[in-house]
């Protein structure tokens, strides 16, 4: 089996430029990222698929190496159909965004930046003594703190307490 070059050279030509606009903030950039990669996904199975052979139909004489694979035109297919789907998918995104901002780029998330601030136990970036862990330094559990209930807005009563 020869594998085609100019197949190979342009299918990592499409991943690289595919690669490259999925990166960026801009919702369209990323919607022909996404079809340039899988594009580039439809050559891959095509250059690897082998060599071409005749129709994978049963002929009386015919030996079987002489037939063709139709496995790889299957996920081809499929791999058309998913790219078409996540496309439709990709452009009512962008047109809810459109709709709702008048552009389509991907806004940063304030409650992501604010996580991104504190430290894995949720405390801020402050210096505490005090351990974090539940468990003390004996291996005994030590009970959780629970927050004291606050009055739901006018009725004088918890949250979870019955009427």
């Amino acid at each position: 089996m020869t594998v085609n070059i100019t197949l190979i050279t342009l299918m990592a030509a499409f991943f690289a430029a595919g690669l490259y606009l999925l990166l960026e903030r801009s919702l369209t950039r990323v919607l022909f990222g996404l079809i340039l990669m899988g594009n580039g996904v439809n050559i891959l199975i095509l250059a690897m698929s082998g060599g071409s052979g005749t129709a994978p139909l049963h002929m009386a004489g015919t030996p079987a190496e002489e037939y063709a694979d139709s496995l790889p035109q299957a996920l081809i297919l499929t791999a058309i159909v998913i790219t078409f789907a996540v496309t439709s998918f990709m452009l009512g995104m962008i047109y809810r965004s459109w709709v709702l901002r008048r552009k389509d780029e991907v806004q940063d998330d304030p409650e992501a930046l604010r996580a991104d601030d504190q430290d894995d136990y949720g405390h801020g970036d402050t210096d505490s003594s005090e351990d974090a862990s539940e468990f003390s330094d004996a291996g005994e559990a030590r009970p959780l703190r629970r927050r004291k209930a606050e009055p739901a807005a006018g009725t004088g009563r918890t949250a979870g307490e019955a009427p």
